[in-house]
């Protein structure tokens, strides 16, 4: 009977995080849209996706003479789409075959979904704006919905306090050293950004600002040690910057040449970011692991139903 009565109450609180993630989604939706944006259609096969800044394994599909990429990020798509409408958001599920050893980082699944969102002639700082007032909105209305539930599991819920703090990537790394990003994350009380980081942290296409060595970028960080939150920033859209960057990481053009055509034809400026809804969830409710954060979770170095 005392097993019986573990397993309901186990059941039970997963039950619960589900809700409360399921209403963040509905939440953040509904709050863009109330802002203007308009929800797309995610993309799951392309020939190009996310190059990332660190190696994974290959996930694609042969298919005829060619190859689809199974979709790292929807950055690119994001861009494209800023021809047809200045705000769009998408619940996008991602596939990175993370290595082995991201099982122990609490941080990553091989599977999961990010809230993408882009804006036409945007800056970094309306994005940062954006993103800090729809935390606000979302936390306020999960307290009035799951009060009492993220109170029992969760001590230090609290509504977000804007604007956030900003720290310059630079400093952080001279102040704390290599491990600057899990040290002000456990120190911080407060969600934060981490801003203006170098060009050879990030992938080609966060533009680069004037002084030619950091990007006008963000990461969004979590407190008491729940590290990042969300990445973004403003996107590079001239052919010729793009090719010079692709140049400078050493990008393969032939897998990046569709984008490539496109950029040809003329893309808008815009700016941009993606927030994981398994780490937001599991912030928000405490969790030791996002593959607490949803059903039938792909945890790096394992095979999940």
């Amino acid at each position: 009977m005392t097993e019986l009565r573990s397993v309901e109450e186990s059941l039970k609180a997963r039950r619960e995080v589900l809700e409360v993630s399921s209403e963040l989604i509905f939440l953040m939706g509904k709050f863009l849209r109330e802002k203007g944006f308009i929800e797309i259609l995610p993309v799951i096969i392309s020939p190009i996706t996310d190059p990332l800044n660190h190696s994974v394994f290959d996930a694609s599909i042969d298919y005829y003479d060619g190859k689809y990429s199974l979709t790292k990020s929807m950055i690119f798509h994001k861009q494209l789409a800023m021809r047809v409408h200045p705000k769009i958001f998408s619940f996008s599920p991602n596939i990175r075959l993370e290595t082995e050893e991201k099982k122990s980082s609490g941080q990553h699944l091989i599977e999961f979904t990010q809230l993408d969102l882009e804006m036409r002639e945007a800056s970094r700082e309306n994005v940062m704006a954006l993103v800090e007032e729809m935390f606000v909105y979302t936390f306020k209305e999960l307290e009035k919905k799951f009060g009492n539930f993220l109170k029992e599991v969760n001590p230090h819920f609290s509504i977000p306090e804007i604007p956030f703090k900003k720290v310059r990537y630079l400093d952080g790394l001279q102040e704390y050293g290599e491990d600057f990003e899990r040290i002000l994350s456990e120190k911080a009380t407060q969600p934060f950004w981490i801003i203006d980081i170098p060009i050879d942290e990030r992938e080609f296409y966060d533009k680069l600002d004037k002084n030619g060595k950091t990007l006008l970028d963000m990461d969004l960080m979590y407190p008491y040690g729940f590290n990042e939150a969300s990445s973004g920033g403003e996107r590079e859209y001239e052919y010729d910057r793009i090719v010079k960057r692709m140049e400078y990481k050493g990008n393969d053009f032939n897998s990046m040449r569709w984008y490539l055509e496109e950029v040809k034809k003329g893309i808008p400026p815009s700016a941009g970011c993606g927030i994981g809804i398994e780490r937001l969830t599991r912030f928000v409710c405490n969790l030791d692991h996002v593959d607490e954060a949803r059903l039938f979770a792909k945890v790096p170095g394992e095979l999940s139903i």
